[in-house]
């Protein structure tokens, strides 16, 4: 299942553009909205597809080394550590990965010159110099280093993203979205893991996550009007149009979820918009929004308009 954060920034920029539209269609937005997922999802597969790529141009390097004309001793039997790590194997090796990139049309034909260069780019790096000279490899310091090439060489890239921009112009907006996501996914593999990789991620389109972005998204806009006047009240010295629209939005979203979302804790509904607010508002939002929510929510599980349910929920 796609990130919960992801779903929740998706639906805040598809209420934006709703509410900042005279005669925006909810159906339409909506629409749009499942679209752009989807194309962060083909982002996101497209990212992760790089580091076969870049094993692939790794493992013809060693191979042209081993055909040259004389070739030395450090030629014929190269250091593979890189190659051979078992955490780019997994990567570059994933049947399910290859199977979704092929059903979804996501590849990377045609741009050897590119994966070469970066490839090059690697190995004349500081890190990959630092990596190759380590005694004692860890699967932690595997992770750590290719935590790091995917965020100086591939997420940074000014040529991959250049690509991205010519594909679609809407990738270089869900870019940052789906290289965290990638990063995620890696910071949660173990040495432990067996099979193939169990890329949370692309339990994709299910039924929770399409109910969740569905009934968020509608929520929000039925209990608008609602929510905007009791967030007037809460807000000290501020009319409601006097409130920056992202801050209201959010807001909005903020208590929706809390009312509708009964087995999601009041504190990581809070949290979570904080957290967007801090990426997609001012300076100042975050702890204006933190005491306006903080106040109606106080007042909500009072009146019974927020009622949670599960274990360790209902004193929430």
């Amino acid at each position: 299942m796609l990130n919960r954060r992801f779903l929740r920034i998706k639906v805040y920029h598809a209420l934006y553009a709703f509410w900042q539209g005279d005669d925006a269609s909810a159906a339409r937005i909506e629409k749009e909205l499942f679209n752009a997922i989807d194309r962060t999802f083909d982002l996101y597969l497209g990212l992760l597809l790089t580091f076969a790529e870049i094993r692939h141009v790794a493992e013809l390097r060693l191979e042209d080394r081993a055909r040259k004309h004389m070739p030395t001793e450090s030629d014929l039997n190269p250091d593979r550590r890189f190659v051979d790590m078992p955490l780019l194997v997994r990567l570059a090796t994933s049947e399910r990965l290859m199977t979704e990139c092929s059903a979804r049309r996501v590849s990377w034909v045609g741009e050897k010159e590119l994966f070469t260069k970066i490839h090059r780019e690697v190995i004349n790096s500081e890190a990959y110099l630092a990596y190759m000279a380590e005694e004692r490899p860890s699967f932690k310091k595997d992770q750590a280093f290719l935590i790091q090439l995917f965020d100086r060489h591939i997420a940074n890239n000014e040529m991959l993203q250049d690509i991205f921009e010519g594909r679609s112009i809407h990738w270089m907006e869900e870019l940052d979205i789906a290289a965290t996501m990638v990063k995620r996914m890696m910071e949660t593999m173990r040495e432990t893991d067996t099979g193939d990789l169990t890329l949370t991620e692309l339990e994709r389109g299910s039924v929770e996550e399409r109910e969740f972005v569905t009934t968020l998204f509608r929520k929000s806009i039925a209990q608008g009007e609602e929510h905007e006047t009791a967030i007037a009240e809460k807000a000290s010295n501020w009319e409601s149009d006097r409130i920056a629209l992202s801050d209201m939005i959010l807001m909005k979203m903020a208590l929706s979820e809390a009312r509708v979302f009964d087995q999601i804790p009041v504190k990581v509904t809070l949290n979570e918009y904080i957290e967007v607010a801090k990426a997609y508002s001012t300076p100042k939002s975050k702890n204006f929004i933190n005491g306006v929510l903080d106040k109606l929510f106080a007042e909500m599980r009072t009146d019974g308009r927020i009622r949670k349910v599960g274990r360790g929920l209902l004193e929430t």
